[in-house]
């Protein structure tokens, strides 16, 4: 039976429950309801993340793949802005038992698989751990997937890979998608130059650290958001959404034990050839 909507919320529960098979694919938008300086809403991370979500299962769905959504969860885990004005967050315990009993509600679906598509960086850690719980408790297929993409690779040009938050990124997504929020006049650079200084510590080195935001400034913004514009967040946005109808595919056929067949002979890639000379 075919449906004019793949958000699931929409379907009646018997509707559902005849639409869903252990094939279909459900994705969870996480983001956030925080501080993002005084150029950006509040809305931020959500917006992204639900707007990313909602356009790549759309598009997934209309090339034929079996893939549905659910609402986004605005409030998560936001406490490295606890400090600042307007931010809304739950504690990590609060999060955790949220998605795991959520979990075991998708698991009571005929669904098997829960792609948790996040847009707040608050949130990776905890996610990480709550995709192994209901893979151990429910046997749910989990995965956490960013809803921007390439990670790291769109960090602004005077940004020396700090731009994490509020900056050149977030700023040009939100000025493609809600253009009326945005008030670049008030926009600041806010880049901590010295931590480039460090070979080995960072936020996507080999040494990370824990950290609140206003361990660096109180403005809420850890980038450099001026040169921001809406062709670049289309470009992201557009990118973000084409990895993410991939991602699903990938997702729909994977099976952690493979399906190779056992009588198969194994090929056994033949061995480099010596240098010259050695």
């Amino acid at each position: 039976m075919s449906h004019t909507t793949r958000k699931l919320q929409e379907l009646s529960g018997t509707a559902a429950e005849a639409a869903l098979s252990a094939d279909s694919v459900i994705v969870l938008p996480t983001g956030a309801i925080e501080f993002h300086g005084p150029h950006l809403p509040l809305m931020t991370d959500y917006l992204i993340a639900d707007s990313v979500a909602n356009a790549s299962v759309a598009q997934a769905a209309a090339e034929g793949q079996d893939v549905w959504i659910l609402p986004t969860l605005a409030y998560t885990k936001s406490d490295e802005h606890h400090w600042a004005p307007g931010t809304m967050w739950i504690s990590w315990d609060t999060l955790m038992q949220t998605v795991v009993e959520l979990g075991n509600s998708i698991a009571a679906t005929p669904a098997k698989k829960l792609v948790f598509f996040n847009g707040h960086g608050g949130n990776l850690a905890l996610l990480q751990v709550a995709c192994r719980e209901l893979r151990r408790r429910f046997g749910l297929q989990t995965f956490l997937m960013g809803a921007t993409v390439p990670a790291g690779a769109h960090d602004g040009p005077e940004e020396l890979g700090l731009g994490i938050h509020a900056g050149h990124a977030e700023t040009s997504l939100v000025l493609h998608l809600r253009p009326e929020l945005v008030d670049l006049s008030l926009a600041e650079r806010s880049v901590p130059v010295h931590l480039a200084e460090f070979e080995h510590i960072g936020f996507k080195k080999r040494v990370t650290f824990g950290w609140l935001s206003n361990d660096f400034n109180t403005n809420g913004t850890l980038g450099d958001p001026t040169g921001a514009t809406a062709a670049y967040g289309k470009q992201l946005f557009d990118a973000a959404v084409v990895e993410s109808v991939a991602a699903f595919a990938e997702i729909a056929r994977f099976d952690a034990a493979g399906t190779a067949d056992p009588s198969a002979p194994v090929t056994v890639p033949a061995p480099p050839a010596p240098p010259v000379g050695a």
